[in-house]
Order: C-alpha cells, then structure tokens, then sequence
C-alpha cells in the first residue's frame, strides 16, 4: 500500500502565515502538522512507501524539512510544477499526478496534508484489507449549520455511502467527510477517467460524490478529535486542544 499526503495547496485564507511556510509545514501542540500525520501512517505495516506531493513554491521547503526529519518509512517528496494559485492541479489532479510519475500500481490511502485527527488508521485498514473496496473516514460534527461547510455524506445501514454533497447550503447529515480515502488499485483508472471526463480536480470530495454511483464506497464513522486547519480559528483551537 502507498501513501499520498495532499500538500500541494497555497493556504491563501491564513496569510500572511502560509505566504512563505506551507500549510503542513506549520506547528501545531510541538511539532509540524505533516509529522502528526506522518506518525499516524507509520503505525501500517502495510504502507511502504509516503509520497508527499507540494507545488513548485514549497517543494523546496519540504525537502529541507525531510533533510532533518527521522523517519521510519520512505518518504518521497513529489513536486506537482504548478507555481502559484491559480494554476494548480487540485487533489485529484496531484493524486493523479502521483500515481502517473511515481508508477504507483498499488492500493493507495490519501490524506489531507491539512488534517490533524487523534483516530488510529490500524482499524480503518484492517477493514479495507478484508473489504477491498474504497472507503472513506467521516466524523460528526452534531450541526447541520457545521456541517455546510464540508463534505456531506449520506450512509445505509450497512455503511455504504449513498450520498455526498460538497458544502451544501441544506446538509442531509451530520455526518461529514475528513480527507482520508483509501481506494483500492482496481479504482486508480477510475480517478483517470473521472479527470478526463473534466470533472472538478479541486476537492477530493466532489470524486466520492461521482465515484459512490459506479463503485461502493463504505464510510468509517469516528467520533475522535479531528482538526481541518483551514482558518485561523481552526489553527488557534488545534493549537489549545490538539494532543496527537
């Protein structure tokens, strides 16, 4: 199984603190946010390889911060080219990029490289190693009014995903999606084909959405402390009461 950690993001809502450190690269509770993640993924056996994919402005950031980082596993940085906002590939565009430069022919778990969750992934992988089929980690946040502002989804009473709406204006759930996939290798030409259809590359919610009607999709639900760094509230929250 491979790794692939979404850090090819600019953060424009936390400047001017992002405008020259990337998003991961900042410290929340002692330690970088990348690292949180990073141990995190360490305790699969089966991941052995993490791909780290960032854009031209930071790949250089990142690769000064591996220099001086000890880590248990491979860690590779991918560089996605793109050089500002504006011309960035999105998440499933650099997943894509990944798969396609790192010749990655392998189940593949992708997190958010914005993502802080306390949640052990042991779990979450055992039942995807019996399953073999895509899955996704949801956490309820208890508020449709939250809720509007993230990736909704919808599950039967087998866990099966039945429904994902990217920030609607009137959630259906509480029930929310937290940036952490894992598809198996039978699902990688899907993410292909979904680009080449010009779906939206931006969000990797928006290809659960399209995905869960030609494939199932099964959630696994957490109630565990989890942090999206996308504001400056959420940074200062994540700072007061993150443990890791």
């Amino acid at each position: 199984m491979k790794c692939i950690i979404l850090a090819a993001g600019y953060a424009t809502r936390l400047y001017p603190l992002t405008k020259n450190t990337p998003k991961p690269l900042l410290k929340v509770a002692g330690k970088v946010i990348v690292e949180h993640i990073i141990s995190k993924v360490e305790e699969l056996e089966l991941v052995d390889n993490i791909y780290i994919v960032t854009n031209d402005k930071f790949s250089q950031d990142f690769v000064d911060w591996l220099n001086n980082f000890d880590a248990k596993k491979t860690i590779k940085i991918v560089n996605d080219r793109t050089k500002n906002n504006d011309d960035r590939l999105g998440a499933l565009g650099d997943i894509n990029y990944t798969i396609n430069t790192k010749n990655i022919d392998d189940d593949v778990i992708v997190i958010a490289g914005d993502n802080l969750f306390e949640l052990s992934l042991k779990e979450f992988v055992t039942i995807f190693d019996e399953k073999k089929q895509n899955m996704v980690v949801l956490h309820d946040v208890k508020s449709m009014e939250l809720a509007k502002y993230y990736g909704v989804v919808q599950i039967d009473e087998n866990r099966t995903v039945v429904n994902f709406e990217e920030k609607p204006v009137s959630p259906k759930s509480t029930l929310i999606s937290t940036g952490i996939y894992l598809f198996p290798k039978k699902t990688l030409p899907l993410i292909k084909k979904y680009i080449d259809q010009g779906n939206n590359t931006d969000k990797s919610g928006s290809f659960i959405e399209w995905l869960h009607k030609r494939a199932e999709v099964y959630a696994y639900v957490t109630d565990e402390t989890w942090y999206d760094i996308g504001s400056f509230k959420q940074l200062e929250e994540a700072n007061k009461n993150f443990k890791g």
